[in-house]
């Protein structure tokens, strides 16, 4: 029997009584018209990012419901920022941040692609193709996209500087700080290469949280530098002691420089004027010996991770020690890295042996802040960038621009492997697809050309960002790839198809690899759901019902919400 949009499901038991199975109101959506929401859907989410692709690509400013304005053409933080209600269209977020995660850029292609493939699955799905056999081919397709790149990638080491800075210029050409891109590039290659360790086997292992990134507005781009060791947001405590330390003996301590306070509320009587100072001479004494302490050890700086009473800072002024206090977790774990200090959380254990040297420790004023500088580390596997821009947007964006930098060439160092960018390996993808097809027998062809035609959406949005005629540009990029040259690719500033390995466009293999296998997966999976049905309210089971789970039919996927 048809459902009943009032009584929800209804199936008819053998006596003829009806059975109530879905709850009255319950939203649901099935066959072609749920695949067919779900795919809007995500085309909706592909085409709000698709007009950022590309140095020539757009930005957007994100406003959020406090009013904080965000100014970014970076894929993952647009998304992130959207409120996506649509489950299908989340898929494609999460596409977007798995690219992030894995490869550092990409992102915008990686979801436009997820939507292309999308889009050209819904006319297949149109001509009776079954979704499983799309699937199929589109798996095909995806694993054979891979070997492409394999076979077009370029060897790179570790030692190529020159290679990595074109890495790190390409993944910022489409950002705001893109002016600065030299500058920048110099910056992040430098960055990575000093913080790159080699394996046994020989392969380079990058760890980005050994790069410190510190913002401070104010100044320009330019101002932008790389120091060689670690930058400590906080000041000395005291004015009275140094502001300067040559051959900087570091204690890390992770105790309080101060007077503990009993666990349980308890009450100290004193009846007699003579007790009350013996007391306050005790706590002076405990403070005195605890410095004294810091200064057995032969430390002339110290970073404490908890506070330091004020006499315990005089003290410590008094003996000419550097003290800073309530220090980041993840800068002391930082300067451990640097310094080769050791974290001590006892403090009457501190010893010699447990402190970390630098050549110099400085305070210096950064905008309105005095801040912390320890350079000429014993084993610089910990660095900093002390970022500077015209205002926050500025600094926030060129922040996003060098993290996408550091990755890239972090990945290219990790992988060994680079190739050719301006959609030159997308086009190699899409030529060899369609050859590939034919080999292919069954269906699965068609949805493996389809996979092909939808490789060609790189290019083209390239070219559409660029205001140039996409049709012009892909008959020219088949044509020059057909002749051989795997390179060719878009050159939006002049509007031609040129190599873009002369044009030192590159980018890590991963970038290309992961786009293809994240596209891939959220496309496939949202072509086998077949129903869209409204979870339970009251659960929090988000489900079809978006981030509002209790109000279950909410995103329920007939697009309308979206």
């Amino acid at each position: 029997m048809a459902p009943n949009p009032i009584f929800g499901e209804i199936h008819m038991m053998p006596a003829g009584t009806p059975i109530l199975v879905l709850k009255e109101g319950t939203r649901r959506e099935r066959g072609k018209g749920a695949q067919f929401n779900n795919i809007a859907a995500a085309k909706a989410v592909a085409d709000a990012v698709r007009s950022t692709l590309g140095p020539r690509g757009m930005d957007k400013m994100l406003v959020d419901s406090l009013g904080d304005v965000v100014i970014t053409n970076d894929g993952v933080t647009i998304l992130k920022e959207i409120d996506i209600e649509h489950p299908a269209a989340k898929m494609l977020v999460e596409v977007a941040k798995t690219q992030d995660e894995e490869a550092g850029d990409g992102t915008t292609t990686a979801v436009v692609l997820a939507g292309e493939l999308l889009k050209r699955a819904e006319d297949l799905i149109e001509q009776n193709i079954h979704p499983t056999v799309i699937a199929a081919g589109y798996r095909q397709a995806a694993d054979k996209a891979r070997e492409v790149l394999e076979k077009v990638a370029m060897k790179i080491s570790v030692k190529d500087l020159d290679t990595l800075k074109k890495v790190a210029m390409t993944a910022m050409s489409s950002k705001s700080a893109s002016g600065h891109k030299e500058l920048l590039a110099d910056v992040s290659v430098k960055a990575v290469t000093t913080v790159a360790e080699q394996r046994a086997d020989g392969t380079h292992f990058v760890d980005d949280d050994n790069i410190q990134i510190v913002k401070k507005q104010g100044g320009s781009i330019a101002d932008t530098e790389l120091v060689d060791g670690i930058i400590v947001d906080k000041e000395r405590v005291h004015p009275g002691m140094p502001s300067e330390v040559k051959e900087g003996k570091i204690a890390l301590v992770d105790a309080a420089l101060e007077v503990k306070k009993t666990e349980i509320d308890a009450k100290i009587e004193i009846t007699d004027p003579t007790q009350l100072q013996a007391f306050l001479n005790e706590e002076e004494g405990m403070l005195k010996r605890m410095v004294e302490t810091v200064r057995k050890s032969g430390a002339n700086v110290l970073f404490c991770q908890k506070g330091i009473d004020d006499l315990a800072q005089h003290y410590l002024a008094k003996q000419d020690i550097y003290a800073v206090r309530r220090v980041k977790k993840s800068d002391m774990e930082k300067l451990a890295k640097a310094t080769g200090g050791k974290i001590v959380t006892k403090l009457d254990e501190l010893t010699k042996d447990d402190l970390g040297y630098a050549k110099l420790v400085y305070e210096k004023k950064i905008g309105d802040d005095e801040m912390t500088f320890v350079t000429g580390c014993k084993n610089p596997k910990a660095i900093s960038i002390l970022i500077r821009g015209g205002t926050e947007h500025v600094v926030d964006e060129v922040e996003r621009s060098l993290e996408d930098a550091t990755s890239v060439v972090a990945v290219a160092i990790e992988d060994g492997k680079v190739i050719t960018g301006g959609g030159s390996s997308a086009t190699e993808i899409a030529l060899s697809l369609r050859d590939f097809a034919a080999t292919v027998g069954g269906r699965e062809q068609i949805a493996i050309e389809a996979f092909a035609d939808a490789m060609e959406v790189i290019p083209r949005t390239l070219s559409e960002n660029a205001g140039l005629d996409p049709i012009d540009i892909l008959i020219e990029l088949r044509k020059e790839h057909k002749k051989g040259n795997k390179h060719a690719g878009v050159n939006v500033f002049t509007g031609k198809v040129t190599d873009m390995k002369k044009e030192n466009v590159l980018e890590p293999i991963r970038v290309g690899t992961q786009a293809v296998s994240s596209a891939t997966d959220a496309a496939v999976m949202v072509l086998r759901i077949d129903d869209v049905i409204a979870a339970r309210s009251g659960g929090g089971a988000g489900g079809a019902g978006g981030p509002k789970g209790g109000e279950g039919g909410e995103g329920g996927g007939d697009g309308e919400d979206f």
